[in-house]
């Protein structure tokens, strides 16, 4: 019940991309991208924290914490490339590590996509 609940927040979409080990036909070894999953429903949610950035200084710096909150049966490798579309506007984030899954969902903590690594 409450995962039904929680999915009627999901005001975006997201679609995962993999950047995929792949035979090429001259037997080399190469990367292609592809497309894992599509029109996902999800949501994003953002959090700002502050951090200490110097210890001389006392200075301290505000960082955004993004998070993709989706289905927990979706499967979302660590590296993948999730291009979110939410209100009008669409933003290429990379899954950062291991999601948080839970009985109603799972979050994933996003970085900014900066290409592949």
């Amino acid at each position: 019940m409450v995962k039904k609940a929680l999915s009627t927040l999901y005001d975006g979409t997201c679609t995962v991309t993999e950047h995929q080990k792949v035979k090429k036909s001259n037997g080399s070894t190469g990367f292609e991208d592809a497309v894992v999953l599509k029109d996902q429903p999800c949501r994003l949610s953002y959090k700002t924290k502050e951090e200490n950035t110097s210890e001389e200084t006392n200075a301290s710096s505000m960082k955004q914490v993004i998070t993709l909150i989706l289905d927990p049966e979706v499967k979302i490798k660590p590296g993948s490339k999730i291009t979110v579309t939410q209100y009008d506007g669409t933003t290429d984030y990379k899954a950062s590590g291991k999601p948080a899954i839970y009985a109603s969902h799972q979050e994933i903590i996003l970085d900014l996509f900066e290409g592949w690594s």
